[in-house]
């Protein structure tokens, strides 16, 4: 018994030896040299081209039927030497046995057929037809398991782009400037300091806003901030209207060149959540809240109040049109087109650089393999751009 378990395993090695020898011989000929071969009429040339055909799969194929084999012939062969030997001796000649079987199977045929392309490949090309048959079909099975396997990580793998994508926020806040997150000053919803208590309250109730600034001679002139609480507390003392420079507090300013993370930490010390941004003449530019700090790492912020309006809508035949807020790396990411960089941070200031004035609603302009066009103009300022290419 145990001598045709070792006839058994020298079938297998031979066979297996075999098919590694005509493997690599047959990966390392040239299918344009099989079918010159086979148009001359040597035998096997033609079954070598055809499995040459699709290279990707061959490789594969063999290496599945080979691990197969070798497995085949590493098993009776253990089985009858364990029944002739015991102890060290045991262990030694299947120590020994394992390393004749890699040198037989593996890499002395791998070695002779990297060295003799071509016609080891067609002389066996019979065996290396049926060995890639079976062998892609053991590959199929296990790509249907893989499959399965896929559809149960894809849940994993959102979650670890999620992840990605907040720590790559994380990263960005630390370069960021007060100027790129702030809200600009045409957008700010602001009260006069000659308006009185009801007429700020209709605005808070109207417009959703906690804190106001409160202008002085000119929506540059920020003399204080007005709190809703304020004005609640104020209506519910039952004191009737007041101007609304009585109860507002004093106005916070922070220069717009600032680092985004200083100011956080500057705001939670002073525990401020509103901030009136100055350019370096002084001039009032715009504002900054916690919430729009937050919301550079973690994304927009929508309560039940906020009318969330898209930044980016394309449009019928092509084009998109974009908020004049939109930064400009965005829509160059959003076109794959590397736009000019300048004092501008939005693509409403690369419309207005690029026409040096207001344009006119419509008024094209090109740069970089794009057109420009205010799609809406509200007063001196662009608040919509359709964007279309050349």
């Amino acid at each position: 018994m145990t001598a045709l378990a070792l006839v058994l395993a020298g079938l297998v090695v031979l066979v297996g030896a075999a098919l590694r020898f005509g493997g690599a011989s047959l990966v390392h000929t040239p299918r344009a040299q099989a079918l010159r071969d086979a148009a001359e009429g040597r035998r096997g040339a033609a079954r070598a081209a055809a499995l040459l055909e699709d290279r990707l799969t061959l490789q594969p194929a063999l290496g599945v039927v080979h691990a197969v084999l070798v497995v085949t012939a590493a098993i009776p062969a253990a089985w009858a030497v364990s029944a002739l030997l015991s102890g060290w001796t045991l262990a030694g000649c299947l120590v020994g046995a394992g390393l004749i079987l890699v040198l037989a199977v593996d890499i002395l045929p791998r070695s002779m057929g990297r060295a003799r392309p071509r016609f080891p490949a067609y002389y066996l090309s019979g065996l290396l037809a049926v060995a890639v048959r079976v062998g892609e079909r053991a590959t199929d099975l296990l790509q249907e398991d893989d499959e399965e396997e896929d559809a149960e990580t894809e849940a994993e793998e959102a979650e670890e782009a999620e992840e990605i994508k907040l720590i790559t926020s994380v990263l960005e806040f630390g370069d960021a400037v007060v100027r790129e997150v702030m809200v600009p000053r045409a957008d700010m919803v602001t009260v006069s300091a000659r308006d009185d208590t009801d007429h700020a309250l209709d605005v808070v109730i109207a417009r959703g806003r906690s804190r106001m600034p409160v202008t002085g001679d000119s929506r540059d002139e920020i003399v204080g901030v007005l709190y809703a609480r304020d004005l609640l507390t104020l209506m519910d003392s039952g004191q009737g209207s007041q101007p609304v420079t009585t109860i507002m507090r004093p106005a916070y300013f922070v220069p717009e060149t600032q680092r985004v993370h200083d100011l956080l930490r500057e705001l939670q010390r002073e525990k401020v959540h509103l901030a009136v941004v100055v350019d370096e003449f002084g001039s009032t530019v715009g504002l900054v809240t916690i919430e729009d700090l937050i919301e550079e790492i973690v994304g927009e912020i929508v309560d039940e109040h906020d009318v969330e309006e898209p930044m980016i809508t394309p449009v019928a035949g092509g084009g998109y049109l974009v908020n004049a807020r939109l930064p400009v790396d965005d829509l160059a990411d959003l076109t794959g087109v590397r736009l000019p960089e300048g004092d501008w941070d939005t693509v409403g200031g690369l419309l207005l650089g690029l026409a040096g004035q207001v344009p006119h609603v419509g008024e094209p302009f090109e740069v970089e393999g794009l057109v420009l066009a205010a799609e809406q103009v509200q007063g001196r300022r662009v608040s919509r751009v359709r964007v279309t290419r050349l």
